[in-house]
């Protein structure tokens, strides 16, 4: 069945398990949402819903986004995203999900926005290796290195790993075991790493993989 939900990042920790192992977790603020919008298959082809989440004042809003949360009838909140979920149809606009649709045990995908790093060189986008200290190479350790021959092909190939933007993408890391929920707190810990900063927001849906 699928399921899944909008949440913030909140940082990582660690949790002890019953057989004294530690598990490195990220905390996730995991809803709850509010569905804003309902699509179906007589009106638009497809069922999904648009799930709302994170409290927002209006006048941080344009015009456009308070007249949809007003024709829903919802309170206005500041992210939406539809998800195609199993349960669409049978869910209403005003309806809330909460943590507790997942439980401990169960494999996710979470989506977030990388943390951006700006304009970077080959070394740190790529890991690619410093040249030599030794023999005159001289100021320039941290370049690229050969662009490629001379005559053939004269020119530099397509998709070279250069230096250029890094971060700030959409990333999505498969099958994260959920370790624990607090359905009263609204928290989810997941274990291993998310992307984004603290604050991000993140989307959690069950594993496609798992």
């Amino acid at each position: 069945m699928k399921k899944a939900i909008i949440g913030k990042k909140l940082g990582m920790t660690q949790i002890f398990l019953e057989d004294g192992s530690v598990v490195p977790v990220t905390v996730i603020e995991a809803g709850p949402c509010t569905v804003a919008q309902k699509k179906t298959v007589e009106t638009d082809g497809y069922d999904a819903v648009q799930l709302a989440f994170g409290d927002v004042k209006e006048k941080h809003m344009t015009k456009a986004e308070i007249g949809h949360f007003k024709k829903a009838g919802v309170d206005a909140k500041k992210h939406l995203k539809e998800f195609r979920l199993d349960n669409a149809s049978e869910m209403n606009v005003g309806d809330v999900v909460s943590a507790d649709t997942f439980a401990a045990g169960d494999k996710v995908d979470i989506t977030g926005i990388t943390k951006g790093r700006g304009y970077s060189g080959a070394v740190k986008r790529w890991g690619n290796h410093i040249l030599r200290m030794t023999h005159g190479t001289g100021p320039i350790h941290r370049q690229v290195g050969s662009m490629g021959a001379n005559s053939s092909p004269s020119r530099v190939f397509k998709n070279k790993k250069m230096a250029g933007q890094y971060g700030n993408e959409q990333v999505t890391v498969l099958n994260l075991a959920v370790v624990k929920i607090d359905a009263e707190k609204n928290i989810i810990a997941v274990k291993g790493a998310v992307p984004g900063a603290k604050g991000g927001i993140v989307f959690i849906r069950n594993s496609v993989k798992a």
